[in-house]
């Protein structure tokens, strides 16, 4: 058997579905995938059976027979298809739906302005948090570019994923508008 720390609240998804995805790709970096596609290190198992311990998931899995290949799936991640989870309500998101959206915010003439790319999304026990990598738009450039630190890394930013600093989420658009101020310097 092994034991899975569910990262959804809807740990029932992982008990009711028959079939799992493993591999060792984190969920987010999964979502950056095309939309229905399976990335090449994902393979597909059975669940013969699966039940709730505390709060993880403890299951038997298909061809799974030591203690040994149990073992050997340490740190790996599990994923089930999208329709298997409810549909969010209208004021809810799903994490890995905010990543890669574009974020923007406002400057001191509460103008829009770039802010970056949710590249994350994180909780910090009183909230959730969107992980920005900073982006700026040139003129006459067709894709933002990094905003490089003095040490030449990509900047980051965290905005409270809370209704007092997002206004408007269109996931369509693959937008995020915030009142968080664009001070990037």
């Amino acid at each position: 058997m092994v034991k899975v720390q569910p990262h959804s609240a809807q740990a029932e998804v992982l008990l009711a579905a028959r079939q799992w995805w493993l591999g060792r790709q984190s969920p987010l970096a999964a979502s950056r995938d095309a939309p229905g596609s399976v990335p090449a290190d994902l393979r597909l198992v059975g669940v013969k059976t699966s039940r709730p311990q505390g709060a993880t998931v403890v299951a038997a899995l298909e061809g799974l027979v030591d203690r040994d290949e149990a073992e050997a799936l340490r740190g790996t991640s599990v994923f089930v298809p999208r329709s298997a989870f409810p549909a969010p309500d209208d004021d809810e998101y799903y994490w890995v739906d905010l990543v890669g959206c574009m974020v923007y915010g406002v400057d001191d003439a509460d103008a829009p302005v770039l802010l970056g790319r949710v590249d994350a999304v994180t909780e910090n026990g009183a909230h959730a948090l969107l992980d920005i990598a900073c982006l700026q738009a040139a003129q006459g450039e067709a894709e933002p570019s990094p905003v490089l630190s003095s040490k030449g890394r990509q900047r980051s930013l965290l905005v409270p994923f809370v209704n007092a600093h997002v206004l408007n989420v269109d996931l369509g658009a693959r937008r995020i508008d915030t009142n968080w101020p664009a001070d990037l310097d």
